[in-house]
């Protein structure tokens, strides 16, 4: 494969990625144990699936290119998973909790399109077909995952009384 400057800084997102992914696989299981409504527990359950298989994508992506998925920590899902983890451990009752938890997640999911939005777009530059074709199929989950989301919160989450249930807590 080529060794210029933007192969270097596509394999540096690839890089960014699989860290980001990999710290995502680290927290979610508490996300998850924290979560009190069965929807939002059941999305983030299948989309922790998901995830795995996201890494598995990039593991194909550095092996097609021989290179080390290691090398990149990413700071940015860092500070987001920092923040998740904070929503854990407040004191807010479960129902306004699992609120809290949809707005760090959609804030990682957010983060995750962008990733691998950048990712794709140099994949096309450098015609790294494959690559690109892998790259879509986790955007497009992290778009889904997105979409569930705003699809619990809006769709009964937040107007089935959130507010009257968080007042009596």
């Amino acid at each position: 494969m080529p060794q210029n400057a933007f192969y270097a800084l596509f394999i540096e997102e690839l890089q960014d990625l699989y860290s980001a992914e990999n710290q995502i696989i680290q927290a979610m299981p508490a996300m998850i144990s924290a979560v009190s409504t069965p929807e939002l527990k059941e999305a983030l359950e299948k989309h922790f699936k998901e995830t795995k298989n996201q890494v598995s994508r990039l593991d194909q992506i550095f092996s097609i290119f021989k290179e080390n998925p290691q090398g990149k920590k990413c700071k940015a899902m860092e500070g987001l998973i920092e923040e998740a983890q904070g929503v854990l451990k407040s004191n807010f009752p479960a129902i306004v909790r699992d609120a809290a938890i949809i707005g760090a997640a959609q804030r990682i999911e957010h983060y995750e399109i962008a990733g691998y939005g950048v990712a794709k777009a140099f994949a096309k530059i450098l015609e790294y077909d494959k690559a690109v074709d892998l790259l879509q199929a986790s955007q497009d989950e992290e778009g889904h995952a997105d979409k569930t989301l705003t699809s619990i919160a809006e769709g009964g989450f937040f107007t089935a009384g959130v507010n009257q249930k968080a007042m009596k807590s």
